[in-house]
């Protein structure tokens, strides 16, 4: 992205755009998330240089196998996904490797490394798997906010 385009935070189709899921959070028997749709979601906001799913030893390996299908870049913990998820979010806005960062989840933990990106520079994404999991911490941390189930 452009010099004006880092400075007024829009994004723009050389925009280049990281997308973290927490697995955990937006994949529930409550949300009916497709991967394809947070793939589409990502996309619109420039080219997805980035695509992780961040899940926990509980995940099915069905799961693990649809979003490796999906293009996903899986990444499995034993330990706590929040923080995985976050030391990548923030290393991510420290180099410069990305203009976007779109995390999809609903848990408010993730507001301060919204904040951090856009102190960065980059423009901020929350994907909310529904309304009713949608975090209004995240909404007003991030520059937009989107949920799935009202699009």
């Amino acid at each position: 992205m452009g010099l004006l385009g880092r400075l007024f935070g829009s994004a723009t189709s050389e925009s280049r755009v990281a997308l973290l899921v927490d697995g955990p959070n937006v994949f529930r028997d409550e949300f009916d998330v497709d991967l394809d749709e947070l793939r589409a979601v990502a996309s619109q906001r420039g080219r997805l240089v980035t695509t992780r799913l961040y899940l926990d030893e509980h995940a099915t390996p069905g799961l693990i196998q649809a979003a490796e299908a999906r293009g996903f870049e899986v990444v499995t913990t034993s330990g706590d996904v929040d923080v995985k998820l976050a030391v990548d979010a923030a290393a991510l806005a420290a180099s410069g490797d990305a203009d976007v960062l779109a995390i999809a989840s609903r848990d408010t933990d993730f507001k301060p490394v919204l904040e951090l990106a856009a102190r960065e520079g980059l423009r901020t994404v929350a994907i909310a798997p529904g309304a009713y999991g949608r975090s209004d911490a995240l909404r007003n941390a991030a520059h937009e906010a989107v949920t799935l189930d009202e699009l």
